[in-house]
C-alpha cells in the first residue's frame, strides 16, 4: 500500500487522471492513484501506479482480502512495466465495446496473462513488439498440449479453459496498443480464440448444455430435509451458544484450559452430548443449513445470500389480508444492485435464526472498528470492516488475524460439501447449483410438474403479476435475471418432452395418435432443416402442460379432465399420454375393476365404472401395453 494514504482531494480529481500512461513523467506516473477508498469522509489511498502490489476494488463481498490485489513480482521481469501500463488502461477505460472492468474481471486477465507472459519468457523475448502471429501460433500449439496437475489431473485444458486463454492474447494485443510496446499484428489475424478452442460452429458449447450441474430430485429433498430440520431445533442450539459465553465471560481473565473446562461442564450439565468441538461444529452446520434453505426456497446467488444483513426481512399485506414476505439484499452481477425476492416462511425463520447467529461477530467487527479509530482514525481497514459489520454470514479467520468477515466463496463451498457429506451423500455440492435447481423446479410448477413445493410457494406467481401485493419500496426490485433462468429451464424441459413424443415408443391420447400419424408422412419431416429445428418449432408452438396423468396442449387449463374426469384425457384431442403415464392408467383400471363388483353403487354408478375402464383400457392398448377384452 501507498505510504502517503491521505488526500483531501475530491474524487472527481482521482477520476480525471489519464486514460494511459505514455509520454507521463516516471514521478508523474508512479503517483497515479489506482484505487481509493473514503473513511469518514476522507479519501483514501490504497495503491498507486508505482506500488509492485495494486489493492482493488469491486468485489463481491465474498471474496477474501488476499484475492483482491495484483502482485507483479509474480510476472516475468520484462514485462511488468508493460503489463502495468496495459492493466491501468484496462482499469481506466476498458476495452472497445465494454465498459470498465470490475475487480474479479480485472485479476482474471492477470492470472490469464501469465503463461502467455511465461510462454514468451521462454522463447527469450523481453517485449511484446517482438511478438508475432506465428509466436502467438506456437503458444495455441503449447496450451493443447499441456495437461493439468492440480485439478485434473494429466487432463488437457477445456474448450472453456482455452478460450479463456487465447482471448487474453486478443486483449493484451488490444491494450498493448495504449503502451510504448504495443504488439505490432493481431495474434490470429484470419480466425479467432473461441475459434480455435473448438467453440463455433457444430462444436460450440452452447449446444452441448448448461456446465452447471442439476441437483438431482433425490439430492435435493434430503438435503433440505436435513438443513429445514436443523433451522428448527436452531434456537436451543444458540441458546447453548450463549450460555457458554456467559461462562466465559463470568471467567475472564483464567487460562484458556480453565474457560475450556468450565465450558465443557456447562454443555455437559445442560444436556449437550459431545464435546465443544463437536458443538462448534455443530453451529457451523446450523449456519450452513440457514444457507442452504435461503438458497432453496430463493434462487439467490451465493455472493447475493453473502451480501444478507440485519433487517433483510419485510413483509407486505394485500387487500385481501394474504401476507407475502421478502428478502433484500445487494446483486453485484448487474448495475441494479438492490433486489428482493419473494420468500416463504421457511426462508423468515432461516433470516431470523441468522440475525442471532451472526450478532456476537457483528459486535467482533464493531469492536475491531472502535479499536482501529482509537489507533488510526483514516486507517483503510475501517472501510473494510464496514462494509461486513452487518452481514449475516460471517466467520473468523482462525489462520489469520482471528478477524470476522463475510465467508469467502472457497468457504462456502467447503461447508456445503462437508454438509452433503454427513447427509451421506456423494453428490459433488457447489453454492452455484441451488440457483439452477430451483429455476428448474419453478419451472416445472409452471409446467405442471408436481415435484414444485407448493406449500412453501403458495403465493409466487410465476407471470410476474405481483404488483398488487408490493408496496411503495419493497418487491419493486424484482431478480429478472432469475425469471429469464426459469424461462429457460422451461424451454428445456418442453424440448425433452417434445423430443420423447417424437421417438419411437408409441403415444396414446388424440393429440398423441395425430403425432404418430403425422411422423408417418416424409412431407411433414422436410420442412424442417433437421430434427433440432423440428423439436424446437413444435415445442415453441405448442402450449405443453402436466396434469399427472397426461400431457395437456390445450391453450388453458380449464378442462376437467385435469381434475374431475382425469379418464376423459385418453380420447380427448389436445392431450399426449406416453408410456410413462401407463402405470397410472393400469392402477385406475385394477381399481376400477374392484369397484364393479361393488353392490351399492347403482345402475349409474356402473354405468360410469364401465365407461372408464374402457377408457383405461383404450389408453393401454394405444401404448401397447394391455391385452383384456373390453367390459360391457
Amino acid at each position: 500500500m501507498s505510504d502517503n494514504t491521505l488526500v483531501a482531494l475530491p474524487w472527481a480529481f482521482i477520476t480525471a487522471q489519464p486514460g494511459d500512461v505514455r509520454e507521463l513523467p516516471e514521478p508523474e506516473r508512479d503517483a497515479l492513484i489506482i484505487t481509493a477508498t473514503q473513511v469518514d469522509r476522507q479519501w483514501v489511498i490504497l495503491s498507486r501506479y508505482g506500488d509492485d502490489i495494486w489493492q482493488l476494488d469491486g468485489f463481491t463481498s465474498n471474496v477474501p482480502a488476499s484475492h483482491r490485489q495484483l502482485d507483479f513480482g509474480a510476472l516475468p521481469l520484462a514485462f511488468r512495466a508493460v503489463m502495468k501500463a496495459m492493466l491501468y488502461r484496462y482499469l481506466r477505460r476498458g476495452r472497445r465495446e465494454a465498459g470498465r472492468p470490475k475487480g474479479a474481471m480485472v485479476q482474471q486477465t492477470f492470472f490469464l496473462a501469465k503463461p502467455f507472459l511465461r510462454h514468451l519468457e521462454m522463447l527469450k523475448l523481453d517485449r511484446l513488439g517482438a511478438v508475432t502471429p506465428m509466436i502467438c501460433t506456437t503458444y495455441v500449439d503449447a496450451c493443447k498440449a499441456h495437461r493439468q496437475i492440480k485439478r485434473s489431473k494429466g487432463k488437457p485444458l477445456s474448450q472453456r479453459g482455452l478460450d479463456a486463454r487465447f482471448s487474453i492474447v486478443e486483449a493484451l494485443y488490444e491494450l498493448s496498443q495504449y503502451t510504448d510496446d504495443p504488439m505490432p499484428l493481431h495474434p490470429w489475424p484470419e480466425t479467432s480464440a473461441k475459434a480455435m478452442a473448438g467453440l463455433t460452429g457444430s462444436g460450440y458449447l452452447r449446444n452441448q448444455g448448461s456446465k452447471t450441474p442439476l441437483i438431482p430430485d433425490d439430492v435435493y429433498c434430503t438435503l433440505f430435509n436435513r438443513a429445514y430440520h436443523k433451522v428448527e431445533r436452531g434456537q436451543q442450539l444458540l441458546d447453548l451458544r450463549d450460555a457458554l459465553d456467559a461462562t466465559a465471560l463470568q471467567r475472564k481473565g483464567l487460562s484458556a484450559y480453565s474457560i475450556s473446562r468450565a465450558k465443557m461442564r456447562q454443555l455437559n450439565a445442560l444436556g449437550w452430548e459431545g464435546t465443544t468441538r463437536t458443538f462448534n461444529f455443530a453451529l457451523i452446520e446450523l449456519r450452513t443449513a440457514c444457507c442452504i434453505v435461503l438458497a432453496c426456497t430463493s434462487g439467490c446467488r451465493n455472493h447475493e445470500l453473502s451480501n444478507l444483513q440485519s433487517g433483510a426481512h419485510h413483509r407486505t399485506q394485500d387487500d385481501e389480508g394474504t401476507v407475502y414476505h421478502w428478502m433484500r439484499s445487494r446483486s453485484d452481477k448487474t448495475d441494479i444492485g438492490i433486489h428482493d425476492w419473494m420468500i416463504p416462511e421457511a426462508a423468515v425463520r432461516a433470516l431470523r435464526l441468522m440475525e442471532r447467529w451472526s450478532a456476537p461477530y457483528q459486535a467482533m467487527i464493531a469492536a475491531e472498528i472502535v479499536q482501529r479509530r482509537r489507533i488510526n482514525p483514516h486507517d483503510p481497514q475501517i472501510a473494510e470492516a464496514n462494509t461486513h459489520r452487518h452481514s449475516l454470514f460471517l466467520g473468523v479467520d482462525n489462520k489469520g488475524n482471528n478477524q470476522a468477515r463475510t465467508l469467502s466463496s472457497a468457504t462456502w463451498d467447503s461447508n456445503l460439501k462437508a454438509f452433503a457429506k454427513n447427509c451421506g451423500l456423494s453428490w459433488k455440492l457447489s453454492s452455484h447449483q441451488f440457483r439452477r435447481k430451483f429455476a428448474n423446479y419453478a419451472a416445472h410448477s409452471r409446467f405442471g410438474d408436481l415435484r414444485y413445493l407448493k406449500k412453501h410457494y403458495a403465493h409466487w406467481s410465476m407471470d410476474m403479476t405481483l404488483g398488487y401485493a408490493m408496496d411503495d419500496s419493497w418487491g419493486q426490485h424484482m431478480d429478472l435475471e432469475l425469471y429469464a433462468d426459469i424461462q429457460g429451464e422451461l424451454e428445456d424441459i418442453k424440448l425433452g418432452v417434445v423430443a420423447n413424443w417424437l421417438g419411437n415408443e408409441p403415444l396414446a391420447g388424440g393429440y398423441g395418435r395425430a403425432l404418430n400419424q403425422w411422423q408417418r408422412e416424409p412431407q411433414n419431416l422436410l420442412i424442417f432443416k433437421d430434427h433440432a429445428s423440428m423439436l424446437k418449432s413444435i415445442a415453441e408452438s405448442t402450449a405443453i402442460r402436466s396434469n399427472g396423468h397426461a400431457w395437456c396442449t390445450a391453450d388453458n387449463d380449464g378442462c376437467v379432465g385435469n381434475t374431475l374426469d382425469r379418464t376423459r384425457c385418453g380420447n380427448c384431442n389436445n392431450s399426449v399420454i406416453g408410456r410413462s403415464h401407463a402405470p397410472i392408467y393400469q392402477r385406475l383400471y385394477n381399481d376400477l375393476k374392484g369397484l364393479l363388483h361393488c353392490l351399492d353403487i347403482g345402475e349409474g354408478g356402473r354405468q360410469r365404472v364401465e365407461r372408464d375402464l374402457n377408457r383405461c383400457r383404450d389408453v393401454l392398448v394405444q401404448l401397447d401395453m394391455a391385452s383384456e377384452t373390453p367390459i360391457a
